[in-house]
């Protein structure tokens, strides 16, 4: 299941389908809601508006986080492993890109979200609809 924080994450982000959303479709709506920050981010760096550039790229922080508190250790092993290294990473390039107005930054981790949701988005039907991650993980 998507931890509780990963949840709440959403639900701060868009409450009208949280109650009933699949783990599956929330983690879909924390990685679109990523994107939508770092979008919102970028053109508030080309606006000169650092106050709305920090706070984008906060709440951008606060989802990758989320879905960082969804991943499970337990049965998703090195998979699980590899997408908490790669979240740590886009969080410290965020950071980075707040500090030094950095659009290419944000475009490396606009790159690499993509990557992992066009994989998470292709997912088969049959296992969006796992109720645990392990049923994914474990998959044949």
């Amino acid at each position: 299941m998507v931890k509780q924080s990963a949840i709440n994450k959403y639900r701060q982000a868009d409450s009208s389908e949280a109650s009933y959303a699949t783990p599956h479709r929330l983690v879909q709506k924390l990685m679109s809601g990523a994107l939508d920050g770092i979008a919102n981010a970028k053109g508030s760096i080309m606006h000169n508006q650092p106050e709305q550039r920090n706070s984008h790229i906060q709440w951008t922080m606060n989802v990758i986080d989320g879905l960082r508190g969804a991943l499970d250790f337990e049965h998703g092993g090195e998979i699980a492993a590899n997408l908490d290294s790669l979240y740590d990473y886009m969080n410290r390039r965020l950071f980075d890109a707040n500090m030094h107005n950095d659009i290419q930054q944000l475009d490396e981790v606009t790159s690499l979200l993509k990557e992992i949701k066009g994989a998470w988005d292709s997912m088969p039907k049959s296992l969006q609809r796992a109720d645990n991650i392990k049923d994914v993980v474990n998959a044949p």
